[in-house]
């Protein structure tokens, strides 16, 4: 599987560059997925601008993501730009679970808003 990661202070991106997000590739995006989580990535925007093709598999693999993140820091889909793949976010209604931004800097934008949210929110609680 061939993908890019790009750590900053606050968020991770992670850039799938394949053109199908597919059984053969859904197993090690969710393990790459966990091991992000577990060296304590806080927020994680995936960024499927190269994907043109999602088949259930690599939707359990984004819903897995989602998962992981709920609760713990933000996770946003990024770059769902293919029809099929637009397509099958539609049909399968998970557009109604996930944050999905049109854009990189959008999403980058989305995160740092959530973070500062998530700081005021705990500077009440002290």
């Amino acid at each position: 599987m061939k993908f890019k990661i790009n750590k900053e202070d606050r968020y991770t991106v992670l850039t799938l560059e394949e053109e199908s997000l597919n059984t053969m590739l859904a197993p090690e995006l969710k393990s790459e997925f966990v091991i992000m989580r577990n060296e304590g990535v806080q927020n994680l925007i995936l960024d499927l601008s190269s994907v043109k093709f999602v088949d259930s598999s690599g939707l359990s693999a984004i819903l897995t993501a989602n998962r992981l993140w709920n609760g713990a820091g933000t996770f946003v889909l990024t770059g769902v730009e293919h029809h099929p793949v637009k397509k099958l976010i539609e049909i399968s209604r998970v557009d109604t679970v996930l944050t999905i931004l049109p854009t990189l800097s959008e999403s980058i934008d989305y995160v740092m808003m959530e973070e500062i949210e998530r700081e005021l929110n705990s500077d009440d609680d002290d």
